[in-house]
């Protein structure tokens, strides 16, 4: 096997994390509560989005070019432990604890940029 081919079964192979993300204003103290069942994709293409000028989320969007991205922070605020259990359902505990950390966190109105209970992607 070539080198790019072990490259690309690494890529495949390796293990995603699931779990629940924030991204955090510094100025105001708002923030997006998001969650995927892999944490890599979503964190890149929101900043990406944001340098860009063309995310979805208008209001979070306007911030960032009002306060600039040095006034954001993106963290991951939980990621699931895989059980070796032949019940656990992966989809499930991230639902879980998608509802934990909203009620916890409330990201709604003046203290979030959510608009509702749906944040995974």
């Amino acid at each position: 096997m070539d080198r790019k081919a072990e490259l690309k079964l690494a890529y495949k192979n390796r293990p995603v994390k699931a779990g629940v993300f924030q991204i955090k204003n510094k100025v105001n103290g708002k923030l997006l509560l998001g969650s995927s069942l892999n944490l890599d994709g979503p964190l890149n293409r929101y900043k990406f989005e944001l340098r860009l000028g063309s995310h979805r989320n208008k209001k979070l969007q306007e911030e960032w070019q009002q306060y600039g991205e040095e006034n954001f922070d993106f963290e991951i605020l939980e990621v699931i432990k895989i059980k070796d259990d032949p019940h656990f359902d992966l989809k499930d505990e991230l639902t879980l604890l998608e509802e934990i950390w909203l009620e916890k966190l409330q990201p709604f109105g003046e203290k979030g940029y959510n608009n509702d209970n749906k944040i995974r992607l």
